[in-house]
């Protein structure tokens, strides 16, 4: 088997989140870019939904060292058409003339797989490109549920999938018991997100160390973090060592109880 995508990547990324999921706050986006360029970040995540980030990374990438970075967005259109839009709109934004990972965006549900696949669905978009050499690689992304994300890496042509890594993910099961492990089963590069739980777990009392050290110690591929200031970026990159089993085993104890409620993101399952 060829090596995956992303195997030999930093393993902390820039998540499309944080301040970067705004509008009009071009200084602090920008310099939360400019902050993981020079800490060596790899991977920087973006979407067509997430508000003005697009256009930040717009602002950095026609000035700074384009090839040392491994640039994404995703598309959440589920037809051709439409997603050939999103993508025409990404790379303007961005000011790119090609992406490095193009994704098919937040897949929930049957219906969604079979809208992006059948005929003039997004798929077709995607194959387009990437033949193209518009976009080097394409992946899938989820969140809401396991099955149909298991699914989607087994009928779908991707290189990557982005899906949950983060202490409650444990308690649960689905993603990180079943997912990762057949994704990298089939050479397909893991890249792990709501690793804060989108504010929620650390609003409940976790820290950002704790919670991105628990991560650590999953086979995910790349973490992505959204961040708010170069101060957490530089936080994020020097936290490097995974925690100890007993560390883990007491933060997991801590989110059992209400791990359903703090993995908001899965909706009502």
């Amino acid at each position: 088997m060829k090596p995956r995508l992303l195997a030999d990547m930093r393993r902390i990324g820039l998540g499309g989140e944080g301040v970067l999921r705004t509008q009009g706050r071009d200084a602090e986006a920008t310099a939360v870019i400019r902050a993981a360029i020079d800490r060596g970040v790899g991977y920087f995540d973006c979407a067509r939904a997430y508000d003005g980030s697009e256009r930040y990374h717009g602002l950095v990438w026609p000035h700074a060292d384009r090839e040392r970075a491994f640039v994404c967005s995703k598309s959440a259109s589920r037809s051709a058409a439409g997603a050939r839009r999103d993508l025409a709109t990404t790379l303007a934004n961005m000011k790119v003339s090609r992406l490095d990972l193009w994704q098919i965006h937040d897949v929930r549900t049957e219906e969604d797989l079979a809208a992006i696949t059948r005929r003039g669905g997004a798929l077709d978009a995607f194959l387009e490109a990437r033949d193209a050499g518009t976009v080097s690689h394409i992946g899938v992304t989820g969140h809401h549920d396991p099955d149909v994300l298991l699914r989607a890496i087994d009928e779908l042509p991707v290189e990557t999938v982005l899906l949950p890594v983060n202490v409650v993910e444990s308690v649960i099961g689905g993603f990180l018991d079943r997912v990762l492990p057949a994704a990298h089963a089939r050479g397909i590069s893991v890249v792990g997100m709501k690793v804060m739980g989108g504010g929620m777990l650390t609003r409940a009392g976790l820290s950002p160390k704790q919670l991105l050290g628990w991560a650590l110690r999953s086979a995910a591929d790349v973490l992505i973090v959204g961040c708010s200031s170069p101060a957490e970026v530089a936080a994020n990159v020097e936290t490097i060592a995974p925690l100890s089993d007993d560390e883990a085993h007491e933060l997991e104890a801590r989110v059992r109880k209400n791990a359903r409620q703090l993995a908001y993101y899965r909706g009502t399952f």
